[in-house]
């Protein structure tokens, strides 16, 4: 089963940075160089004006995660949420608003649980992962071996048959650590493991468990696999370094379901010269089946929205089309980034740039961009333009998952950089609630996303390739 083989590289674009920009407020805007017309660089003045002093960002973001709550590929929430987007994005009076279809994996995780009973009785937190197989109904008891390490689990795999494997990995980075959730179930099968468990992909926890999603190997026995909390996970370490025999029950029901319909949403601004010439700005609409999804990424969805929304109330057209997309099913497999590059006429639109936002909206630091130098040098003088609002650091790299499949076919992207403190102590957890959030700073995520779309559709030239 390969439905979440993408998950891993999520994250290949997310740049970890400090805030040091200028505070926030509605100063000129100056940016060096000839490349932006004046009457655009005015434009933008208006654009972060408007952006920081209009709550319609929050307020359809708090409506948006309270009405729906988690919306989980193959669920009726996602569902009825992205009927909603598609009414507000009709009322706003944006253009072209339409839906793509996309077949999406259902996954169902059932009831879940991890009883300690040895060397004493007590239930621990636990979130199944996304794709794992389900136990028994009298679920697996297994002595439990903890590992720190894939290599550690390769010079003990005599001692893994028959038992749980924990792997008890600290967080160093997400690339880093968020292998032992995608391939901590192959590695622990491959030992000869019943079971596999892992400690949640997290620098920080209040003894809450982190979901997300995991990888099978064809030939290779698919066993459930669950994260525990930093806490418990760092416990039964401590007994087996004592010598103390460690068993646990572990109940999953979870299972697949197959695929299901499910789709992209989307919407326009019309570009007055280059209809055909697209800027694609976006995030994805589902989340998990915890919290609210409210910074993954119902935020990223809606600041993109606000920023293609503010340009239609302000009677901004660019040259160029900016499109808005709620990329559908990233969190099991990025399918809506799949089928949106592969959609019947997209070969027939030039994409000149595409933006993502999932990384939280937190406070805006700037974009990770790839593509030509020359590129780079005109979206880093866009990036001046930024810099009353602390948004203003431009870097090489970025782009996002949702947008990673037309960026392969030559697309220039990238990504939304914002403060990282906190993303990951929430992220995949039922803490991803909307109390998470800032106005002042989705305020600014929105700032940043619709001045960076609007001056590139803008341009009188479009962005250069490689």
């Amino acid at each position: 089963m390969k439905l979440f083989r993408l998950l891993s590289a999520r994250f290949v674009f997310f740049w970890v940075g400090v805030c040091v920009g200028p505070q926030v407020g509605s100063q000129p805007l100056h940016a060096q160089g000839g490349a932006i017309p004046q009457e655009t660089r005015e434009a933008t003045q208006r654009l972060v004006d408007a952006a920081l002093q209009n709550p319609v960002a929050w307020n359809r973001l708090a409506e948006l995660v309270d009405a729906f709550g988690p919306r989980f590929s193959g669920t009726e929430s996602l569902e009825e949420s992205l009927d909603w987007i598609l009414q507000k994005m009709s009322e706003d009076g944006l253009e072209n608003v339409r839906e793509e279809p996309v077949m999406v994996p259902r996954w169902v995780r059932g009831r879940e649980s991890v009883e300690m009973v040895l060397p004493r009785r007590e239930s621990l937190a636990v979130l199944g992962l996304g794709g794992s197989v389900g136990t028994e109904p009298e679920g697996v008891r297994a002595q439990v071996l903890v590992v720190e390490s894939f290599r550690e689990l390769e010079e003990r795999a005599g001692e893994a048959a028959g038992k749980i494997v924990l792997f008890n990995v600290p967080f160093t980075s997400y690339g880093a650590t968020v292998q032992y959730r995608s391939r901590g179930a192959v590695a622990a099968a491959q030992a000869g493991a019943v079971a596999s468990l892992i400690r949640s992909v997290t620098p920080f926890s209040m003894n809450s468990p982190h979901t997300g999603g995991m990888n099978y190997q064809e030939g290779v026995p698919q066993i459930p696999h669950a994260a525990i909390t930093v806490e418990d996970a760092s416990m039964l370490h401590r007994m087996q370094r004592r010598g103390e025999r460690v068993e646990v029950v572990l109940k999953m029901e979870a299972r697949n379901e197959g695929m299901v319909p499910s789709r992209n949403v989307m919407a326009e601004i019309v570009g007055r010269e280059f209809p055909d010439e697209i800027v694609v700005l976006g995030g994805h609409s589902d989340s998990w089946d915890v919290g609210q999804g409210a910074m993954d990424d119902a935020g990223g969805v809606v600041a993109a929205w606000e920023a293609v929304r503010l340009m239609k109330e302000l009677g901004l057209r660019p040259r160029r089309t900016v499109r808005v997309v709620g990329w559908t099913a990233e969190e099991v497999g990025i399918f809506g980034g799949q089928a949106y590059a592969e959609a019947p006429g997209r070969a027939q639109e030039t994409h000149v740039l595409g933006i993502e936002s999932d990384g939280g909206v937190f406070s805006p630091l700037g974009f990770g961009f790839t593509g030509s130098d020359e590129a780079f040098a005109i979206v880093s003088e866009v990036g001046k333009l930024l810099e009353s609002i602390g948004a203003g650091d431009i870097t090489r790299g970025g782009g996002g998952a949702d947008i990673g499949p037309m960026m392969q076919r030559g697309m220039p992207g990238m990504g939304l950089t914002v403060d990282p403190t906190e993303y990951f102590w929430y992220h995949h957890t039922e803490a991803d609630t909307l109390d998470k959030l800032d106005p002042d700073e989705v305020a600014r995520c929105v700032a940043a996303m619709a001045v960076m779309a609007y001056v590139i559709a803008d341009l009188p030239e479009p962005l250069p390739r490689e």
